[in-house]
Formats: C-alpha cells, sequence, structure tokens
C-alpha cells in the first residue's frame, strides 16, 4: 500500500465532497438563480457536473491505485494525469484570484490548496515507487 496515494485519495474524497455539498450551495444554485443567459446558465452548470465526474474518479483511482487494485503499468499513467490535472486546477485558480476585479480572499477560494496538495502526494507517490 501506498500511504502517499491514500494521503492524495483521503485528500481527493474531501475535494469531492466539499465540491457536491458547500460548492454546489453557494455557487451553482447561487448561479442559476442569477439573471443572465439560460444557454450560459446550462453551460456553466455541465461544467459544475464535468468537475464532479473528474473529482468522484480520480479519488476512485486513486484509492483503487493504493490498494494496488490497478495493475503498475496502467496506473503510471492515470497517476500523471490526475496529478498533473490537479497542479493545473490549483494554479489556474491561484492565477484567478490573483488577477480577478473582485475582491476574493484565499479563505473563500481555498480549493486550490488542496488540488496542490492531492498533486504533491500524487507525485510523491510516483516518485517513490513501488505504485
Amino acid at each position: 500500500m501506498n500511504f502517499y496515494l491514500l494521503i492524495a485519495g483521503c485528500i481527493a474524497l474531501v475535494a469531492s465532497v466539499v465540491h457536491l455539498t458547500y460548492a454546489r450551495k453557494q455557487y451553482l444554485v447561487t448561479m442559476m438563480q442569477a439573471d443572465f443567459d439560460p444557454i450560459a446558465k446550462v453551460v456553466l452548470r455541465c461544467a459544475f457536473h464535468y468537475v464532479s465526474v473528474f473529482l468522484l474518479l480520480s479519488t476512485f483511482v486513486l484509492f483503487a491505485c493504493t490498494f494496488a487494485a490497478i495493475a503498475e503499468m496502467q496506473s503510471f499513467g492515470m497517476l500523471i494525469f490526475i496529478g498533473l490535472n490537479f497542479g493545473l486546477f490549483a494554479i489556474w485558480q491561484l492565477y484567478i484570484v490573483f488577477i480577478s476585479d473582485a475582491r476574493v480572499s484565499f479563505k473563500r477560494l481555498f480549493h486550490w490548496l488542496l488540488f496542490a496538495l492531492i498533486a504533491v502526494f500524487t507525485a510523491l507517490s510516483l516518485l517513490a515507487g513501488g505504485i
């Protein structure tokens, strides 16, 4: 069992739960009630659910790799993909916080930290070997 992957999987599970509960209530529901183009609402709702599926599948794969339920050859590529995606999510969210006109605090947009931790622990698991 790879403990780095176990930690990454647990953090991904927390990120998934936060996304499906807090973020849904704070952002998706609020956005759906806002007064703007209905097509834009549909597109943003789809994007929210694409992220939901990615988070849940990534969590599943991280746990599956932790307990060696996936062959090492296949898990290596998936873990690189997951780690890079979460790393890019973290970088992108920090970038948006810094260039945003709205006064957004790191306290409200804390997801970047979860994404960065998942990326780091996934990378550590790959560097440590023994997937």
